[in-house]
């Protein structure tokens, strides 16, 4: 499947460096990832990478079950006119400073709010949890 980059995104719920858990059950690394409507071409590129893996997948998946939604319809502040992205990995994904050099949770430099680069791979969930669009997080880049 294609990877896709999302430049200047403002991170919003990172579990970058510890899995994310959730009533008690250790889930996966991931975060949210929120851009700008007005940024037409990240857009663009997602919905052609999820076109592609319907197609390549053979399956149909309702728009409400893609890894991107609307920030509109979020109750977080910061969501309003945005894009949000939630991708996640069970492997920790790569994590850069601005200068490349890898970055470690002791360093404090991710957090909730800050503006990172991420990449993120589309794949087709299809199995007894239903049919999804997910996103891997690949990396994320201060």
């Amino acid at each position: 499947m294609a990877n896709v980059k999302i430049k200047n995104g403002r991170l919003s719920f990172p579990s970058l460096f510890k899995k994310a858990t959730f009533e008690g059950k250790e889930g996966k690394y991931e975060a949210t990832i929120l851009f700008p409507k007005s940024d037409t071409k990240t857009y663009d590129a997602i919905i052609n990478a999820i076109e592609e893996c319907k197609k390549t997948n053979k399956v149909k998946v309702p728009e409400a079950k893609y890894f991107i939604q609307d920030g509109d319809d979020k109750e977080y502040d910061g969501y309003e006119g945005m894009w949000a992205v939630k991708a996640g990995n069970n492997k920790r994904p790569t994590t850069l400073n601005r200068d490349r050099t890898p970055l470690v949770e002791e360093d404090e430099v991710l957090y909730a709010g800050c503006y990172v680069n991420a990449i993120v791979e589309p794949w087709t969930q299809n199995n007894q949890f239903g049919k999804r669009i997910n996103a891997n997080l690949l990396g994320i880049q201060f």
